[in-house]
């Protein structure tokens, strides 16, 4: 059954419409994705079907009683309201009154207001009826019953949580209203991976409809059940899963491109011929004229597809081969302990993700590894020439009054990347920044759009020791998965710290997790090896609660135990384009030695004989050097199992 329509909804800003003629229609108890470039209007397709936004033209059918509610992207985070105000709010009347009554009973238990007792008494009277009328009770109940589920401080202000936390404020407001359609805008920033896990779980559990955007790959393959696709102002759907909407969109496009270049075509031969016409004959075909005009408007109306990112990174002298030795390291602020006992070697070309709950301790680690953050005991060394590159997820580093050129170029019109110098704004096309967006405020760009901003930053500075703080929120995945790329080849040292499981396991070699209580565990490899170490630290303590009659399972490896480092992304990537290259090579070598066993081979000239010999000679050269880096990798890789 359905919920909601949207037929034929036109929107625009500016000359490029972010809705052309689009249909959309969610049926009750499906999981939608909406996936789309930045900027392309995702968050305000959330907005129209709220009722926040307005169309142009077109309609928005809510089928009888529907109640929609929606995630935003950015909660307040400035406020002194507390998070059972703000959670109460969504509750419209009943919450106004649930907040009062709320407020005066802490009053009456903690008895530290000015008023009389009598006339609190007297006004907490008055709205315990009023909550009786509007049976209140059972909205309070299920208040308290969200805040509970995701671990929220009632009393708490909104300006003392950090971003994590003002997420999960975020969710339960949306939540308590119990929606029959759940919009959730980026749901898993800034949630750590339990969190993650948990709302995946409530998901999949909700009853009503839900509908999406995420650039959590693992996310939506988890929860996905449609794909909708908005592409310069269309709509496309794509029932099943995330991968293979990702084949059905490649040919889609693949179609699109072989459509447009037969279009282009017919239009070059019409433009030909009407200037043909023009010197040949005095009268023309008006028909076939006013049709070459039609085909002329069609193609300045044709939006292109957005090209992909090009993103590189500046790398400096290299540095040091150790870049970071500690050992013994104590820290601790009051009763939270950061690091009990934590000794590490960082040598360079590591990629290192540190892992753990918000609030654990990430980010002060790394302003200990880069000599910002005294410990309280331990040794520390540090390495030479180091050159570190910060990507800060606060985008501390972005002036949002000033334009994206102004704060990428600090005023210049022309930059120095990779050895040259180029105008600020060609640069920007690089990181998908047309001229007007370049001149944009940064305050007016999108949280991805921002994120692509900073990593212009970034990368114009040349480093060797690159840190990435939420590198990933908001971005598109066609721009995830470039960074991801440019991680994986990082010929420095990197740090990053991310809750996105697919992009720590394509990128990291090894993994800090963060247990608590000071407890920093080193395991080689990504999520998927930290998830097979805490399962076996599960089964362990299982175990010892067992009579000693059990048969007692292998124990997980100590801390101090490093396990087998596997194979690093690029290795584990070279390994697996080898037998494509050695079948290319045996390919080659087999057709060249068919050339050369002609009896007519050697009536050719003498270049072309000597040049296929020569080549055969260092096909076979090749090949032996291939197989052996194959046995190679192949060893390694079963040493690592």
């Amino acid at each position: 059954m359905s919920i909601v329509r949207l037929q034929n909804a036109h929107l625009a800003f500016g000359n490029d419409a972010i809705l052309d003629g689009v249909d959309l229609v969610i049926e009750a108890g499906e999981r939608l994705c909406l996936v789309g470039r930045n900027g392309a209007g995702k968050s305000t397709l959330l907005k129209v079907l709220d009722g926040h936004t307005q169309l142009d033209n077109g309609a928005v059918q809510i089928v009888g009683d529907t109640v929609i509610t929606r995630l935003p992207q950015d909660p307040p985070a400035n406020s002194p309201q507390t998070v059972f105000d703000y959670v109460a709010e969504a509750l419209a009347d009943v919450g106004d009154i649930l907040k009062e009554y709320h407020h005066i009973s802490e009053q009456l238990t903690e008895n530290t207001s000015g008023q009389s007792m009598d006339q609190l008494m007297d006004r907490f009277g008055k709205l315990q009826t009023q909550l009786e009328a509007a049976d209140g009770w059972q909205l309070q109940t299920r208040i308290e019953q969200v805040l509970t589920q995701l671990s929220l401080p009632a009393d708490a202000t909104m300006e003392s949580l950090s971003g994590g936390w003002l997420r999960r404020v975020a969710l339960a407001r949306a939540l308590v209203v119990q929606p029959d359609l759940l919009l959730l805008d980026e749901p898993t920033n800034h949630l750590d991976v339990d969190m993650v896990r948990w709302l995946e779980t409530m998901l999949k559990e909700f009853r009503g409809a839900v509908l999406f955007i995420s650039h959590d790959r693992a996310f939506i393959r988890a929860l996905a059940t449609r794909i909708i696709d908005l592409d310069r102002g269309h709509l496309a759907s794509y029932p099943g899963s995330y991968d293979k909407y990702l084949q059905l969109k490649q040919e889609n496009l693949e179609i699109e491109e072989a459509h447009n270049a037969e279009f282009d075509k017919k239009l070059a031969q019409e433009e030909v011929w009407v200037r043909q016409g023009i010197k040949a004959r005095r009268t023309r075909n008006e028909g076939r004229v006013r049709a070459l005009q039609e085909l002329r408007k069609q193609r300045a109306q044709r939006r292109e597809q957005q090209g992909s990112a090009k993103l590189s990174v500046q790398e400096a002298q290299r540095s040091g081969k150790l870049v970071f030795e500690g050992e013994g390291l104590n820290l601790s602020f009051g009763d939270q302990v950061i690091l009990k006992d934590f000794s590490l070697t960082l040598q360079r070309g590591d990629n290192v993700a540190l892992v753990g709950p918000n609030g654990c301790g990430k980010s002060t680690l790394i302003r200990v590894l880069l000599g910002q953050q005294k410990v309280d005991s331990g040794v520390i060394k540090l390495g030479t020439n180091l050159e570190v590159a910060y990507f800060d997820q606060h985008r501390a580093q972005l002036d949002p009054a000033l334009s994206v050129a102004e704060n990428v170029g600090e005023g210049k019109q022309d930059v120095t990347y990779g050895g040259r110098s180029r105008h600020i704004l060609s640069y920007l096309q690089d990181f998908l920044f047309s001229p007007k967006q370049a001149r944009t405020p940064v305050r007016a760009l999108s949280g991805g759009e921002r994120n692509r901003a900073l990593l212009a930053k970034l990368f114009l500075q040349p480093s060797n020791f690159l840190i990435l703080d939420e590198p990933t929120n908001d971005l598109d995945i066609d721009t995830l998965e470039l960074l991801e790329q440019i991680v994986a080849d990082y010929q420095g040292t990197v740090i990053l710290v991310s809750h996105d499981r697919e992009f720590v396991n394509n990128t990291a070699t090894s993994v800090l997790l963060f247990e608590g209580d000071g407890k920093v565990t080193e395991i080689f490899g990504g999520f998927s090896e930290v998830e097979h170490y805490l399962q076996q630290q599960t089964g362990t303590k299982s175990v010892a609660r067992q009579s000693d009659q059990s048969t007692p399972s292998a124990a997980p490896p100590r801390a101090s135990e490093k396990p087998r480092k596997k194979l690093s992304y690029k290795l584990q990537r070279e390994l697996d384009m080898l037998p494509q290259r050695i079948e290319a090579l045996e390919a080659e070598q087999a057709e060249l030695q068919q050339q050369i066993s002609d009896p007519d081979f050697y009536n050719q000239s003498h270049a072309i004989t000597s040049s296929a010999l020569d080549r055969l000679g260092a096909i076979e050269t090749e090949l032996v050097k291939v197989l052996e880096r194959w046995d190679e990798l192949e060893n390694l890789q079963q040493e690592s199992s």
